[in-house]
């Protein structure tokens, strides 16, 4: 037995020790001993906890995957995930303004990525144990929505009639305004047979859509979901803030940092999360790579009332970035995936564009794009860190830059 002191969490919510050491679900200052083996401590005993350490709300927390700061008081994961984006902003010598934290409340995940398999008395849905395949199911889950943890039984019927016991299937279920938005991938292929007993699945347990990989099996109602004042109904599966609470943050923040702007351009503008109510007071162009989500948006747009005009382009803007001779608006906004948009920053560090509001999924990515814009003069205006995804290691952020 090894007895080791925790310096600091890494990246992944783990503690780190002197080695280093990855030690699981422990906290800075803690002392603890176990046996070590490939550099990770995965069976710690706490010989002395920190004063963070509080007892984890939920019962499947020891073997469920979902969730990786239980253990940890609320002020210091907040507290911790603001050092996050310091430190990476550190790392390229950039500081700002901070203006704090929001954090999405418990059962408030109204969009989830679960996994299904069926098993010889039924089937399992869940969240994969800790660094393993072995699926945890999660009843009362304090992640996400009751909407959501009430449906599981009705998501366990779906990997019955569709599922194998060889494979697992992805189930991603979004709460929308008319239901559940279920969309399963890598079940069995569709047979007639197959659809049949799907659309009466879906129909007995009120889905307003049910997707079976790339093929919609029955929408009772289309599943809206309300950006600003639209209703947008995004494609299957498709990108969605994990929190309603969490989108309001990060779209207040964008408000705030194009400011009074009347010309806009939205890039990795989604199905319309920031494009639709900045429409309110602006002209806006949103531009995504996902041609069903820009079909999605501007449908939404034309059933909307009191909105600014609003278009609409196709373009992989990791291939084919906006140039600055494109970038002609007051502002722009710019919320990529996690690898960043080092190109399309480059040319927007390039343009005469005022106002920039940059979201962000990766704070080491956004640090990264960061420096870009400084180095081209534009000043760091501030940022807030916004946590949708309670209790894991993932950070969000937006921020402001301006000339």
């Amino acid at each position: 037995m090894t007895e080791l002191t925790i310096d600091r969490l890494g990246h992944q919510g783990d503690g780190i020790a002197a080695g280093p050491v990855f030690v699981p679900r422990t906290l800075p200052g803690e002392v603890v001993t176990g046996e070590i083996a490939d550099g990770r401590m995965d069976a710690p005993a706490i010989v002395t906890p920190s004063v963070d350490r509080v007892k984890p709300p939920c019962p499947h927390y020891r073997m469920c995957g979902g969730c990786a700061l239980q253990h940890a008081s609320d002020d210091f994961v907040a507290g911790w995930k603001v050092q996050v984006v310091e430190a990476a902003l550190a790392a390229h010598g950039l500081s700002t303004e901070m203006r704090g934290i929001v954090t999405s409340p418990q059962q408030a995940r109204r969009r989830a990525v679960l996994s299904g398999r069926r098993t010889k008395k039924g089937a399992l849905i869940g969240f994969h144990a800790p660094r393993s395949d072995v699926l945890t199911p999660v009843p009362g889950c304090l992640l996400v929505t009751p909407g959501i943890s009430g449906s599981l039984a009705g998501l366990e019927t779906l990997v019955i009639a569709g599922g194998s016991r060889k494979a697992e299937v992805k189930i991603t279920v979004s709460e929308s305004e008319a239901g559940l938005d279920v969309w399963v991938s890598g079940g069995k292929p569709l047979d007639l047979t197959l659809q049949t007993e799907l659309a009466r699945i879906a129909g007995e347990q009120g889905f307003a859509r049910l997707t079976w990989d790339d093929e919609v099996i029955a929408t009772a109602m289309p599943p809206v979901q309300q950006f600003g004042r639209a209703g947008v109904v995004p494609p299957p599966g498709s990108f969605l803030q994990a929190t309603k609470s969490g989108e309001t943050a990060l779209t207040e923040a964008v408000r705030a940092a194009v400011g009074d702007a009347s010309q806009v351009i939205d890039l990795f503008a989604g199905s319309g999360t920031f494009s639709l109510p900045l429409a309110e007071t602006a002209e806006v162009h949103a531009v995504e790579g996902i041609a069903a989500m820009m079909r999605a948006l501007e449908a939404g747009w034309r059933t909307a009332q009191g909105l600014k005009r609003v278009t609409t382009e196709t373009r992989d803007l990791f291939r084919r970035p906006l140039l600055p001779d494109e970038l002609r608006a007051d502002a722009v906004v710019i919320d990529p995936p996690r690898a960043g948009a080092e190109a399309q920053v480059t040319e927007i560090a390039a343009s005469k564009v005022g106002r920039i509001a940059a979201v962000s999924c990766n704070p080491v990515t956004f640090a990264r794009d960061a420096k870009i814009l400084t180095d081209a003069g534009y000043r760091f205006d501030w940022l807030v860190v916004v946590d949708q995804f309670r209790w894991s290691p993932h950070v969000e952020l937006a921020a402001q830059f301006s000339r």
